[in-house]
Parts: C-alpha cells; sequence; structure tokens
C-alpha cells in the first residue's frame, strides 16, 4: 500500500512569496494643506461680494440732470421747452443739475446741440456771439421756392441776390453764411414765409434791400455750424 505525501500547502492559496508583497498598498501621505490658497480664495470671494454691493451703491446714486430734446445752434438762445429731466450716474461728470433750467434758459448754447445731449456746464454760455456787437437781424418775407421747405431755426443759409429780370445780372451770395434766427408761419400756399437772419451790420443794408424786392433767396448749409 502506498502513501503520498502532499506538500504543505503554502500560505495564502500556494502562491508562496508572489503575490503577497504585490497585493499590499502603499502608504499614501497626507495631503498637504496650503494655507495661502485657502486665505486667497477667502480673499476673492469677500473681494467679489464688496464689488457687488459697492456697485449696487452706486446705483442708487443718481442725480436729475439737463437732456436737450431739440437741435440748438452755437449762439440760439436754450429754450426751456428744448429740455427734459433725466436720471444719470453721478460719475463726476459736471452735468446741469435739473432744478437750475430756470437759469439755462436764460443762457445760449456755446456749441451746436443735439437731441440727446446731456448738458454740461462748459456747453452754456451767458451772451451769444451771434447777437453781439457788430451783428444785425434782418427779417425776410419769401415766396414759394425762395426757401427750402424744410427750413429749421439755427440752420446756417446763404443769402443769394436772385435778379427778377436776368438782365439784370446772374445770381450772386450777398452772405455767405447766416444764421436762421426764427421762422413765421407759411404762406397761404404752405411754402415760403417771414424768416428772420442773423448777419454781420455790414451786410445787412444790402439784404433788406433786395428782399424788399423779392430778390433773396436762401440756400441751406449742410454741416455748417
Amino acid at each position: 500500500m502506498r502513501t503520498s505525501e502532499k506538500p504543505p500547502r503554502e500560505a495564502n492559496g500556494g502562491r508562496a512569496g508572489l503575490s503577497a508583497p504585490a497585493s499590499r498598498k502603499l502608504p499614501v501621505p497626507p495631503r498637504e494643506r496650503k494655507p495661502a490658497l485657502a486665505a486667497l480664495a477667502v480673499l476673492l470671494i469677500v473681494g467679489g461680494a464688496l464689488a457687488t454691493t459697492l456697485l449696487m451703491m452706486r446705483t442708487g446714486d443718481r442725480v436729475s440732470a439737463i437732456r436737450i430734446t431739440q437741435q440748438i445752434a452755437a449762439g440760439q438762445p436754450i429754450a426751456l421747452a428744448a429740455m427734459e429731466e433725466v436720471q444719470v450716474a453721478q460719475t463726476g461728470v459736471d452735468y446741469v443739475p435739473w432744478r437750475l433750467r430756470q437759469q439755462v434758459a436764460r443762457t445760449y448754447a456755446r456749441v451746436p446741440l443735439i437731441p440727446g445731449t446731456l448738458l454740461i456746464r462748459q456747453m452754456t454760455t451767458s451772451a451769444s456771439e451771434e447777437l453781439g456787437p457788430g451783428k444785425a437781424i434782418v427779417g425776410l418775407a419769401l415766396k414759394a421756392g425762395q426757401m427750402p421747405a424744410d427750413l429749421a431755426k439755427g440752420q446756417r443759409v446763404q443769402v443769394i441776390h436772385v435778379p427778377a429780370r436776368a438782365a439784370e445780372g446772374a445770381a450772386r451770395v450777398l452772405v455767405q453764411n447766416a444764421l436762421v434766427h426764427t421762422i413765421g408761419p407759411a404762406g397761404r400756399s404752405g411754402s415760403g414765409g417771414l424768416v428772420s437772419i442773423i448777419v454781420d451790420t455790414a451786410e445787412a443794408p444790402e439784404v433788406a434791400l433786395h428782399s424788399s424786392s423779392g430778390e433773396v433767396a436762401l440756400a441751406v448749409l449742410p454741416g455748417a455750424g
């Protein structure tokens, strides 16, 4: 009778020395904490909150200012009807407060003003150079065809002498650059009418002379200010 001896079973399922070391996990070092990064994150969060709060506070800092609603040429008076109240952010710009609108109505535009302009003090002047010494206001009674249909107060125009008869010569410019001061109601035909212009005193007599005989026409100068 034979007897067979089985070799002793190795520990760990008979895989002596092969898998035991590999199955062991290497120790994981503890994570390093970086206090500087943590502090920076806190500062960013706090800073963002402060910035948002400041922005909201600045949004509430508004003032009542004057906004121009009509086109006003340089030298023209700033009418009360050409102003409206608007709320704007207080950013340090020297906007004219709405409460001073009555004072502004007694001033003149130093520069051309277009609708939507927020008025600042540097845009106004207490005296108009257009109506100062050496200037004259001349009234014209114009017929249809002697002025553009859309002529407006504050526009710059040429004043042209147009002889009634061709034998009297060709048309010529009397005033190169005049300012339309006022416009009266249109004539019965819906065109023409009364127009007053500002010219130099030296030019006024000749303009008035030719206007009285109906030999004056106006031509608008686009872009002139």
